[in-house]
């Protein structure tokens, strides 16, 4: 199999580290970014709508490139690289994505040529207080009022819930769970609701959103349980998320073996002794697992239908258990090799260890994925290692 990228996925890759580059040379450009509402820089969100980041996943219909999963890893990874604070998987892989698998004609038509243009920033609001990562809605129900609905109870966190000018919500139904969508005329607007900002772990910016009966419009078909398109949405925005995490993870490492080469004691860099450059190799040994793992469960999600949801469902929690071990190490020896310097705001090692601990939890963490996976062991046969495969004499 060639795992080659082709000119115009090589080409893409370059252009978006040139952008992402040009917006965060430094660790001051995205601290000043994410200081202020709403997290993160709209006029780099502008750019990449042009040169076509945000339409990737969406047909050209609407708007869109329509490219696949690898093409938008390619973009998860450079964004995980500078850590930057745009909602990419959030508003485009993951409530665009709901838009895009569920909408009708009319609703695509309407909404996605706004995320692709970047006039609109999508958040999909599902986490409920007290939820654990379940594609079902709980506690926030949506009603019938004459021609319409409305939605009622609390959503948080929801990211960049607070600029987001479309939201995607689940909420319970007599048919299960369903999706709608709430708009406001400009990023604070929301009738008869509210929204509160607040600051994450990693200085981005989400939201506890609160619906009292507020208007709502049901989000493709009447009727039907959503349950099963919110696990694959959330599927394809875990494999994204991890490859973000791989791009975090790979910059981590770098900036850690620099400083290795540079900082000096005893007369000597750091680099010369051989404990610190044994714990810089099995940093780089658990990068290369994580993005082994990662680039495999891209393409699970590329074959698409040729696996079918259960293949992409489990191709995402086996990454995401790897990816989460592999980022917590990583991120954990760059601030201890770094030393105290690595413990101040001003540096990026810190910076690097939150955004990644965010990335592998924002889906489901480590113990979920492994509970996920180990749930479905009795769907397999039982083989002793012992006879298994033994030539009789």
């Amino acid at each position: 199999m060639d795992f080659e990228l082709d000119s115009e996925q090589s080409a893409l890759r370059e252009a978006v580290r040139d952008l992402l580059n040009d917006a965060y040379p430094s660790t001051e450009e995205r601290r000043a970014a994410q200081a202020d509402e709403p997290g993160f820089s709209e006029k780099a969100w502008t750019q990449l709508a042009e040169m076509g980041v945000l339409g990737l996943p969406f047909g050209e219909d609407v708007g869109g490139m329509e490219a696949g999963p690898i093409e938008v890893g390619l973009v998860a990874e450079e964004l995980g690289r500078v850590i930057a604070p745009e909602p990419f998987v959030e508003a485009v892989v993951l409530a665009g994505g709901l838009v895009d698998a569920v909408g009708t004609d009319a609703q695509r038509g309407e909404l996605l040529p706004g995320l692709c243009e970047g006039a609109s920033v999508f958040a999909f609001a599902h986490a409920e207080p007290g939820s654990r990562w379940s594609p079902q809605a709980s506690t926030v129900r949506a009603e019938r009022t004459g021609d319409g609905w409305a939605l009622t109870g609390v959503k948080s966190p929801v990211v960049v819930g607070a600029r987001a000018d479309v939201l995607v919500v689940s909420a319970v139904t007599d048919a299960g769970t369903e999706l709608f969508v709430v708009r406001g005329e400009d990023a604070g607007d929301m009738v008869a609701g509210s929204r509160e900002s607040f600051v994450t772990a990693d200085s981005g910016r989400a939201a506890t959103i609160t619906f009292e009966a507020t208007p709502a419009q049901l989000l493709g078909e009447a009727g039907v349980d959503r349950t099963d398109d919110i696990a694959l949405a959330l599927a394809n925005a875990q494999i994204a998320s991890c490859r973000e995490a791989v791009g975090a993870m790979e910059r981590a490492l770098w900036i850690t073996v620099d400083y290795l080469k540079t900082r000096k004691q005893f007369g000597v860099t750091l680099s010369t002794f051989q404990a610190l450059k044994f714990r810089a190799a099995d940093m780089y040994v658990q990068l290369e697992l994580a993005r082994s793992v990662a680039l495999w469960a891209t393409l699970v999600l590329d074959a698409g239908a040729a696996g079918g949801a259960r293949d992409i469902l489990d191709a995402a929690s086996r990454a995401s258990l790897q990816v989460a071990t592999s980022a917590r190490h990583i991120g954990q020896e760059a601030v201890q090799l770094h030393g105290g310097i690595a413990m101040t705001a001003e540096y990026s090692a810190g910076h690097y260890l939150a955004r990644m601990l965010v990335l592998t939890h924002g889906f489901g963490d480590a113990t979920h994925h492994l509970g996920r996976l180990s749930a479905s062991l009795s769907d397999h046969e039982w083989i002793d290692p012992l006879t298994y495969g033994a030539v009789s004499a």
